[in-house]
């Protein structure tokens, strides 16, 4: 079976209530899948970096969240997208200490690093959309 395993989950982020909303369906989701305590926590904070993002960086968006099996493999795939200004450097941006918000600089390389799989597509104008793929052990 390729694909989600059931329908994927919308929701909305377009105030902290929906970052908080965003953990609460990635922990149910990662449980569902059995993954051991730290490898839920790495895609909780991942999807928590990526969410807060999208809110304060994009406008606001939404978090696609779905289990899914590919190649004998479960795992979650989160997807957010945001229509907002998008990244002009995507390089910059994915540099560890790097910010264009007054933060840390370690929201989108952190994220990568927390996950199995790391998309990201963007343009100036045009938004941002990252989906991360994390896989049961």
């Amino acid at each position: 079976m390729t694909g989600p395993s059931r329908a994927p989950e919308v929701l909305e982020i377009t105030s902290t209530a929906g970052v908080v909303q965003a953990r609460q369906l990635v922990r149910a989701l990662a449980q569902e899948c059995r993954f051991s305590l730290v490898e839920q926590t790495k895609l909780i904070t991942a999807a928590s970096e990526l969410a807060r993002n999208t809110l304060v960086h994009g406008g606001g968006g939404t978090m696609t969240a779905a289990v899914v099996e590919e190649r004998g493999r479960r795992g979650v795939r989160l997807v957010f997208a945001d229509q907002g200004p998008g990244i002009g450097d995507v390089e910059q941006a994915m540099t560890d200490g790097w910010t264009s918000g007054g933060g840390m600089g370690l929201g989108l390389s952190g994220s990568k690093r927390l996950v199995d799989d790391f998309v990201l597509e963007t343009a100036p104008g045009a938004g941002t959309t990252v989906t991360i793929t994390k896989w049961a052990r």
